[in-house]
């Protein structure tokens, strides 16, 4: 015989393995292509912050949220706004609008759109009233009669004066003349006596507050009923600030001063990819942990004190910690790993079940193959009868002998060839008996265990 026949035999065992692992394989390929329709998107690598004016809080805060992220391979556009108003508008927008954005308490409508979520509660928002009056007002209804800066259309502090302008029965043009001045210019126009009065929601190191501070003939209003409007409206709290905590040099302000405050939530629209909203809430951990003037160190973020209802993710931040591998790993490499572990579900589902199926098929295969090689056996043992038939089936024992030498199997059946390869020795000497007639029948080899 050629050696290419003989070949093709030895590997034939070969090619019959890989074929059992080739399925398996593709079994475990297909279940991963199903599982992967369940895979999340990855998250997007550019999302949109609505701050707010260019010298106010909102936006400084946000260059350092910008920082971070793009640190993480996000880049984060910063749009400055009018303030929480404008900011409340461009995250319902669906076109051109924001993704993320800083939200005073009490901005928000009744009717909350159910298309925006809280992450957290950043800081405390002091609303500061200015006065050029001497003795300065301890009532906001002292201001009626007043030329008042309330903010610019669209901004938080807008929003806020007049609710607590209402409250206290001030209305524009009735009993009270209300600019739409806010930030530096309403300061400017209080400098220069083109008002009488000025409010501002910032944070106490804005500049426009230390500015204001420390400016002849301007006076910091002690809101004599901050804990009354407190007790009316649930999104302000009392605050605070002591005597010479803004300017201990020149001892200002000169006493104790009562304000008011809200509080600053970061909103984001409701269909925000959960791993962005870890990474915003990693960084506001670093921007807003140690505190400032009216908050101890680790009061913020925090899930109290949130203006909208709080989004899942961020719940679970608050309950868990951040994610395991956010901690230790780049925010792309930790986003992939959370988003492939879905593909364990396929492979534990199919390769334990499969690595306990494969030795019984195995097993199986081979047994079939030395049963059907018996069957052959069986067959060629007839030709001891019949003369004409012998030297065929000679012929074709050597070649079964020689597809049995060169089969390669595993050790535990390797006792099973020599077996078959001794009844095969055993046919080809009654063969040789029978044409000579001159060989007694000699009894099987007994057989292994």
């Amino acid at each position: 015989m050629s050696s290419s026949p003989d070949t093709r035999k030895s590997t034939s065992w070969a090619r019959e393995r890989l074929g059992i692992f080739s399925l398996s394989g593709l079994a475990v390929i297909a279940a991963f292509v199903v599982a992967y329709q369940f895979v999340e998107p990855a998250p997007p690598d550019r999302i949109v912050m609505a701050t707010g004016a260019e010298d106010g809080a909102y936006n400084a805060y946000g260059r350092h949220y910008k920082a971070l992220l793009e640190q993480q391979g996000v880049t984060v556009e910063l749009r400055q706004t009018t303030g929480a108003v404008e900011n409340y508008g461009l995250l319902r927008r669906e076109e051109g609008g924001a993704d993320v954005a800083f939200m005073q308490g009490g901005v928000a409508p009744e009717h909350l759109d159910p298309g925006l979520k809280s992450l957290a509660s950043v800081f405390l928002e002091p609303l500061w009233l200015f006065s050029r009056d001497d003795p300065a007002p301890t009532l906001i209804n002292d201001l009626a009669g007043r030329r008042v800066a309330v903010g610019t259309e669209g901004s938080g502090t807008r929003s806020l004066a007049l609710r607590l302008l209402e409250a206290s029965d001030l209305a524009d043009g009735r009993n009270i003349e209300l600019v739409p001045l806010g930030g530096g210019q309403a300061a400017d126009a209080l400098e220069r006596g083109e008002v009488d009065a000025a409010f501002f929601v910032s944070a106490a190191s804005a500049g426009v507050v230390q500015r204001l501070v420390g400016s002849d003939g301007i006076r910091l209003v002690d809101l004599a009923q901050a804990e009354g409007y407190a007790q009316v409206f649930r999104f302000l709290e009392p605050v605070k600030v002591h005597e010479g905590a803004l300017d201990f040099a020149r001892n200002r302000p000169p006493r104790t001063i009562d304000l008011l405050a809200s509080t600053a939530t970061l909103v984001a629209r409701a269909d925000l990819h959960p791993a962005l909203v870890d990474l915003l809430l990693l960084a506001a951990q670093e921007v807003h942990a140690q505190g400032d003037l009216f908050t101890p160190p680790e009061t913020f973020p925090s899930q109290v004190g949130a203006s909208l209802p709080l989004d899942e993710s961020a719940e679970r931040f608050f309950q868990r910690g951040p994610p395991f591998l956010q901690r230790y790993l780049p925010f792309w490499a930790a986003t992939l790993i959370d988003r492939m572990s879905v593909m364990l579900i396929p492979l534990l589902t199919l390769m334990l079940p499969l690595i306990r199926l494969l030795p019984p098929v195995v097993a199986w295969r081979m047994r079939s193959r030395v049963n059907r090689w018996y069957a052959q056996l069986i067959e060629l043992e007839s030709a001891v009868d019949h003369p004409e038939r012998r030297a065929e089936a000679r012929t074709q024992l050597k070649q079964l002998d020689q597809e049995v030498r060169h089969i390669n199997v595993p050790l535990s059946y390797t006792a099973s060839v020599y077996q078959l390869r001794a009844h095969i020795d055993l046919i080809d000497r009654r063969l040789r008996a029978a044409e000579t007639d001159t060989v007694q029948p000699v009894a099987p080899p007994a057989a292994q265990a």
